[in-house]
Formats: C-alpha cells, structure tokens, sequence
C-alpha cells in the first residue's frame, strides 16, 4: 500500500515536532517544510528544524517566503494600525502565507495534504464538507485563528494535536526522543521578537505623528506620540493623572485624535462588521450563536442581522468590553466555526453609562 504523502509545517517547536512523529508513528511518509521568513535567527532556527529532521529521518526544505510574508502581513499589520485600527497579523497570515502559498508549495512538491501543530479539530458533515472545531485543550484553542481559511483548504489540512493537551504534546516529545530537541514555544506575533508595536513601525520607516488625547466629549486633555502606540481598552503610557484611570476608547486616524475615556464606556453590546464570510452554507439571518472578538476573549451570545451592502450588526445580549476595530468577530455553534467578520466599529451601551 502507498503511504500518503503529508507535508509539515515545521518551525522547530514542541507542537510541530510532536506532529510530524505522530503522523510518522502512524504510517504515513512524510515531509518537512519551514518557511523562511524575515525573521532574526533564522540561520539558528534552519538549523534547529534540520536537526529535528535528521532526528525524525525526514526530508526538510526550506521554502523563502520573506518577500510575501513582508508584502502581505507586515504591509497590512503597519497600514492598519497607520488606519486607526489594530490587526491581527496571525489571521491574515494562516490565509495567506501559512494556509495559502506554504500549502500551494507543498503541492507542486507532491503532497496533497498538509499537517500544522494547531490546536484546533476538523470533523466533516455527512456530506463531507470540513467543519472547524475547537481543540480539546481550552487554553490552547487556535481554531480563532483559522476563521479566515476556506472549506477547500481545510479540506486539506490534518490537524493532530486538536485531540491533544498541552502536557500530553510535552509527554508524547518525550516518549518519542524529541524533548529537548525542539526550540521554545513561538510568539504570537513572529515578526516582533520582544520588540514593541511602536518600536516595529518605526523601524519600518514610520516617524511619530503627535496629535490629540481628548475625552469622549471632545475635551483635549493631553498629547499622544503617534496612534500606533495605542489600542482600545489599554491604560498604561497614557501619562493622564486623573481621580480615576482613563482607558484609550478610539483611535481616530482622520483628525489623529486618541480618544480616551473612563472604564465604563469601553463597555457596549453593539458593533459593526464587514467582510463576513461563512463557512459552507449562509444561513439565514438573523443568526445567533457564541461570538468571540479576540484571540483571548471568553465568546459571548450575540444576534448577527444586516445593516446594509456588506455591513453587518452584531449585538452581544451581555456588553462586552473594548470591542476592538480591526479585529475579527468569529462566530461558533457549539464548538465549530460558523463563519467571521472584519469588526469596523463599536457602539457604547447607554446602559452602561454611569449618570
């Protein structure tokens, strides 16, 4: 019988490790691959992932997607943020560079699936369409993170480490003679490496552009460096004395104002979307289900109807605080993915509001 052969998406860590050994251990023949990205370390980090190859008696190549990661992510993290908005580089990379051109690489090599160390679990429908879950490990959950990604990708796509804990994953390195050799756990954002936001667009040329602290009702209170160096919900570096904190409520980027307010306002129920695509099927709206809005918020319910050509409303029946806009809205049922949204702005819950 022919094996199946799989590539893998291999960074030199525990997870992706652990992966490639247990499609190993079940027979199938596979393949490494590392995307070479504009990263410091990479020599290091090529050189980690050979070893962890040779250890596995695997093949490796290593495929230079820098010129593509800087094109797409890093132009769309610095432009989002010059825009007032906070992206999420993670979402835009899976679609495109993880998900897009490593798996079309991997094709034109041979391997008609693909294998990534996500925690995240794929089911199929009885009509074999590809349904996103939830991994079984709650702290660990990226099914967030792959919202943006098509039925026909994940189509293609195993998911091993879905049906796995964390110290499992640590306790399957040992077992299989890898623990030690892998490097350690990989940032959310690759690209920052312990450097700040601020620092990173600065370094790509971007000069501070002073401008306005005011409060909701429009009252200049202070003078911020340059938007970039702010999101929604923070506090620290703000420097505004006060009886009380003040929170960043918006980054307005068309008059370069920060807007700041005080803890309760950060509070709403609504917020508008665009771009929402589904997964499979449309259904009919309005929808409701669990709503989560960012990588590390607990989802809430909430009722999605529409609000015009390619605007969409989402009112959460709880308020939820610093709805962020750039950020993705992703909808669940249960624990599948439904489908996302580009969230585009958030409303204040008057209810919230102290008098």
């Amino acid at each position: 019988m022919t094996r199946e052969p799989i590539g893998v998406a291999m960074s030199g860590g525990v997870d992706s490790s652990v992966t490639a050994a247990l499609l190993l251990r079940q027979g199938h023949a596979v393949h490494g691959f590392y995307m070479k990205l504009p990263l410091g370390g990479n020599r290091e980090q090529i050189q980690r992932v050979e070893r962890l190859a040779d250890r596995l008696r695997i093949p490796l190549q290593v495929i230079d997607l820098r010129d593509l990661f800087s094109r797409t992510v890093i132009s769309y993290f610095v432009e989002t943020y010059l825009h007032g908005c906070t992206p999420n580089p993670c979402v835009i990379c899976n679609e495109q560079v993880k998900f897009g051109a490593l798996l079309q690489e991997m094709r034109v090599r041979g391997m008609e699936r693909m294998a990534t160390g996500h925690y995240a679990r794929l089911t199929r429908t009885d009509a074999g369409v590809p349904v996103l879950r939830r991994g079984l490990d709650p702290k660990k959950d990226q099914s967030y993170f792959l919202c943006r990604l098509a039925p026909e990708t994940l189509s293609r796509l195993i998911l091993p480490l879905g049906e796995h804990r964390k110290d499992e994953v640590y306790r399957l390195a040992g077992e299989m003679g890898i623990s030690g050799a892998h490097g350690p756990e990989s940032q959310d954002v690759c690209f920052l490496a312990g450097t700040s936001v601020a620092d990173f667009i600065t370094a790509q040329g971007v000069a501070d552009q002073p401008g306005e602290i005011v409060t909701t009702g429009g009252t200049v209170i202070g003078r911020h460096r340059g938007l970039w160096h702010y999101t929604v919900g923070q506090r620290r570096g703000l420097n505004l004395p006060d009886a009380s904190p003040w929170y960043v409520h918006k980054l307005d980027a068309r008059r370069n104002r920060l807007v700041v307010c005080k803890n309760e306002l950060l509070l709403t129920r609504l917020t508008t979307l665009s771009e929402v695509r589904w997964q499979g099927m449309a259904p009919e709206l309005p929808w409701q289900g669990l709503v989560q809005i960012r990588g590390r918020h607990t989802p809430a319910p909430a009722l999605l109807s529409q609000a015009g050509a390619d605007q969409w409303q989402l009112s959460f029946h709880r308020p939820q605080r610093a709805v962020t806009p750039g950020q993705f809205a992703v909808f669940y049922e249960d624990d599948a993915v439904r489908g996302s949204g580009l969230i585009n702005a958030a409303d204040p819950d008057p209810a919230s509001i102290a008098p």
